[in-house]
């Protein structure tokens, strides 16, 4: 069984997003409080996180994460990778470097950004993120779980989605090509990204998101990456069976497809 915990499901700004007074963003509803979008996959004795979204650290406080054994990155973008450094401390927690996997353009930016991690300066864990990079080029296997990997289109750039099993995590598509809806085929629980009901130019709609489940016709859906236009109670209740929105700290389980 295969359970999945959002750490966060927020878009870029966050919510509340600051300066703003709208109902949502002054909402008492806790699942209207959403940090930038994250999450951990929980395999046996395994953790494997996907994004550090700059509020990592408050994240693994609020889950009690104290265990990360690799690290996806979906892309580059800074509300995915915010929270890089806080990999720090589960390399002090586990006293050993970190294996993070993203494809050959995030990468880059990565090597870019983060040049310090990816080599050895300090005797001790702790004191900077020590990390292994590997570049994602198709389907790989950890801790004894193929990933697929699932090109979307965000923008002009492409976002990767993973497949784990009879799960999959998709965030940031505006368009998911026939080749990647071809991989997304059969799977039991899919988690997708669902900005609000106005059209984006490079977030997935609701009404678009909605179109996207009815192709793939997953037993449950979670919608995530919601931006505070979406009312958790108002819009969840207005969802078809077997679709809800995500939220923070939210857990479920592939196997049985349940929540908690």
């Amino acid at each position: 069984m295969i359970r999945l915990t959002f750490l966060g499901t927020g878009t870029s700004n966050g919510i509340p997003v600051i300066g703003c007074d709208c109902p949502v963003c002054l909402s008492d509803d806790p699942r209207d409080r959403r940090t930038r979008s994250s999450a951990v996959v929980h395999l046996a004795d395994h953790n494997i996180l996907i994004d550090t979204a700059p509020e990592l650290r408050f994240q693994a406080l609020a889950t009690g994460l104290t265990r990360v054994d690799a690290v996806l990155f979906t892309h580059a973008h800074a509300d995915h990778v915010g929270g890089f450094d806080d990999l720090r401390q589960f390399n002090y927690l586990a006293q050993s470097h970190l294996p993070v996997y993203a494809d050959p353009e995030t990468a880059a930016e990565l090597r870019v950004r983060f040049g310090y991690a990816f080599v050895n300066q300090f005797p001790f864990y702790g004191g900077k993120p020590d990390l292994l990079l590997h570049e994602i080029t198709g389907p790989f296997h950890l801790f004894g779980q193929e990933i697929v990997p699932i090109p979307v289109r965000h923008g002009r750039g492409t976002v990767l989605g993973f497949r784990f099993g009879s799960l999959a995590y998709v965030t940031d598509a505006k368009e998911i090509p026939p080749e990647s809806l071809e991989l997304l085929a059969g799977v039991e629980v899919l988690v997708l990204n669902a900005l609000r009901e106005r059209p984006h130019p490079t977030h997935l709609s609701l009404e678009e998101a909605l179109a996207i489940v009815a192709q793939i016709r997953p037993r449950r859906a979670y919608f995530t990456h919601i931006s505070h236009e979406v009312s958790h109670a108002v819009i969840n209740a207005r969802l078809p069976q077997g679709i809800e929105l995500a939220y923070d700290g939210l857990s479920l389980c592939a196997g049985s497809a349940r929540a908690r």
